[in-house]
């Protein structure tokens, strides 16, 4: 391809609306183009990196057995109704009705049409098991849409079911699907980690989600220093380091007194005020959940996680009572409240706090804390869960070491689902003994579009985009310097020849622009490797070739080029960990 009959409208100013670096390299790179909120046009060179983030999802599924299919994006309410997640899913759902005022909406995912197509067709045990997926677009109507191709409505994803005869066959599908993701993340050259996660609105009982690694990733990564734990901090669970022997727990219990703290509303205000640990005090968060109030205790210096809270009541939305609903459950305002005499339908404490005594707490009074709290004696029929958020300070949950945190961007997740929806939908097979049984499932999701925003987060530096090779728009870009020299562009158009014979993808830059503005672009774009062929090099007997990763330029014989490329590009390669030109089998 050549440069001048290519569209590529490169940027040299960062757009206004972009925040974080991919999205802002990627419009200026000329690959995105924003259509509306959250919505976005592939220009070609975008085009040509989703596609080679694609082939090698498509080559490693094909490689694990799986087969590919095409489902509707737009898909009838029935079915949603049917597993129960019309109204569970919420409103990144988005909803419309057809002219005969018929519900359909717009597919998030495709658990639902999936199923409902095995189980029409699917009938013996020797059916089973049975693995499809395809790369299809996806609709999520994200509330706050934002970060380019990071947090998308319309988005590209890969999404793959298995249907298993039992337990057993779905745990060596959802293995198979594990190696196959972190195969397919290896030849992309990312540094990533497969951690524990939440289920969330898919559901299932066992998940994990692959995590590309970057300082501006939005997740957090809990990972022991000791052992192979690795989690999402929604889903990392919370350990006492030992059994305390402090006053929190051993002293008896002392009458509640009532104290003034007047215009101190956090936990921060009443322990300097009263001279204590934040540790000593305990929050009360009162929430909304399916239209009932619901107190949340847990110690002052931790925070609610409510990823947890929506897995333990199995709910798809809470939310924080407003400073009025607090008023009325509480009888004082906002910063007051306390876990005695509450109109709430459920207490539930942090497991942490079991056995405390001690503590201090609202009093559900303007002004005023109530000091001596003993958990398990005042709370009469509280309930026990671990509800808040690990701290690196934490021991690991599996072998007591110390934590590390880190920030990833989630590029991939696998659900073992069990029986969720082919019981909800009647998705059954007839097995050897003749009996009716429930398929197994399992769900695999990787971001196709978003991989290319993690890629470029992880792969970037003052110049631009350094992308991997394995999917890179093109490899290798030739950079003719002196348009207007005979030898320049003869030596540069054979080389482009051999390189297209050589199944090498290349793009060769023959615009009549001065080299400077061709090397801006081709870092700005980030193709792994540069060749320039210039006049003087020529007349000295070299083309230079230049690692985009390292910036490190090689000036090769001419006669001997080839030979000496082969040599550089493979370099290349080993140093992103990818092997050279490898093809699932």
């Amino acid at each position: 391809m050549k440069f001048s009959k290519y569209y590529c409208p490169t940027l040299k100013e960062d757009p206004q609306d972009a925040e974080v670096i991919s999205h802002k390299l990627l419009i200026r790179a000329g690959m995105i183009r924003k259509l509306t909120s959250g919505i976005y046009t592939f220009l070609p060179m975008g085009l040509r990196v989703l596609r080679k983030i694609s082939d090698i999802v498509r080559e490693e599924m094909d490689k694990a057995g799986c087969l590919e299919i095409m489902m509707p994006v737009v898909q009838p309410a029935e079915l949603w109704q049917e597993s129960k997640r019309w109204d569970y899913y919420g409103k990144e759902l988005l909803r419309f009705k057809d002219r005969h005022e018929r519900d359909f909406c717009l597919g998030p995912t495709h658990e639902e049409v999936v199923t409902d197509i095995v189980r029409h067709e699917v009938r013996s045990y020797r059916q089973l098991p049975l693995n499809l997926y395809q790369i299809h677009t996806k609709f999520r109507d994200e509330i706050r849409p934002r970060f380019g191709l990071m947090r998308c409505r319309e988005f590209i994803m890969k999404d793959g079911y298995s249907f298993d005869r039992d337990d057993r066959g779905a745990e060596e599908s959802y293995k198979k699907m594990y190696n196959a993701y972190s195969k397919i993340f290896e030849r992309m050259g990312l540094r990533f980690r497969a951690v524990e996660a939440d289920t969330g609105q898919i559901g299932g009982s066992l998940s994990h989600e692959f995590m590309v690694l970057a300082e501006t990733g939005e997740d957090t990564i809990v990972v022991c220093q000791n052992c192979d734990f690795a989690s999402n901090i929604e889903k990392a669970k919370v350990v006492l380091k030992e059994k305390s022997n402090d006053r929190k727990t051993q002293e008896n219990s002392l009458k509640l007194e009532k104290i003034y703290t007047p215009d101190k509303h956090t936990v921060e205000d009443v322990a300097n005020f009263l001279n204590v640990s934040k540790n000593d005090i305990v929050k009360t968060l009162i929430y909304i959940i399916n239209n009932e109030p619901v107190a949340f205790v847990i110690p002052g210096d931790r925070d609610l996680n409510e990823a947890k809270v929506k897995s333990f009541l199995k709910v798809p939305e809470i939310r924080m009572a407003s400073p009025d609903e607090v008023y009325n459950i509480s009888g004082c305002e906002v910063g007051y409240a306390g876990p005695i005499g509450l109109k709430v339908k459920k207490i539930y404490v942090d497991a942490l706090l079991e056995g405390k005594k001690g503590l201090i707490c609202g009093a559900n009074e303007k002004d005023y804390h109530l000091k001596n709290l003993d958990i398990n004696e005042h709370i009469k029929d509280a309930v026990f869960l671990d509800l808040v958020n690990i701290k690196q300070s934490d021991p690991c949950p599996v072998c007591g070491g110390e934590l590390k945190f880190l920030k990833g961007i989630e590029v991939g997740h696998v659900f073992k689902l069990g029986t969720k929806y082919s019981e909800a939908m009647n998705a059954t097979y007839i097995d050897a003994d003749g009996k009716e049984k429930y398929m197994v499932m399992g769900c695999y999701g990787i971001g196709v579009s978003r991989i290319i925003a993690a890629a470029i987060e992880q792969n970037y530096d003052k110049n631009g985009i350094i992308f991997p090779p394995s999917i890179a728009p093109f490899e290798v870009c030739i950079a003719s310097l002196d348009v207007k020299d005979d030898r320049v562009m003869k030596v540069s158009k054979d080389l482009y020849d051999t390189l297209i014979k050589l199944n090498i993808d290349v793009i060769w830059d023959e615009r009549d622009l001065r080299p400077g503005f061709k090397f801006k672009d081709a870092d700005l774009i980030g193709f792994p490797i540069h060749i320039y062929v210039g006049k003087k090099g020529l007349a000295n007997g070299y083309i230079e070739v230049k690692d985009r990763k390292d910036g490190k330029v090689y000036q090769i014989s001419h006669d001997k080029f080839i030979t000496q490329f082969k040599e550089i590009r493979n370099r290349i390669w080993e140093s992103w960990g990818i092997p050279l030109n490898i093809k699932a089998g």
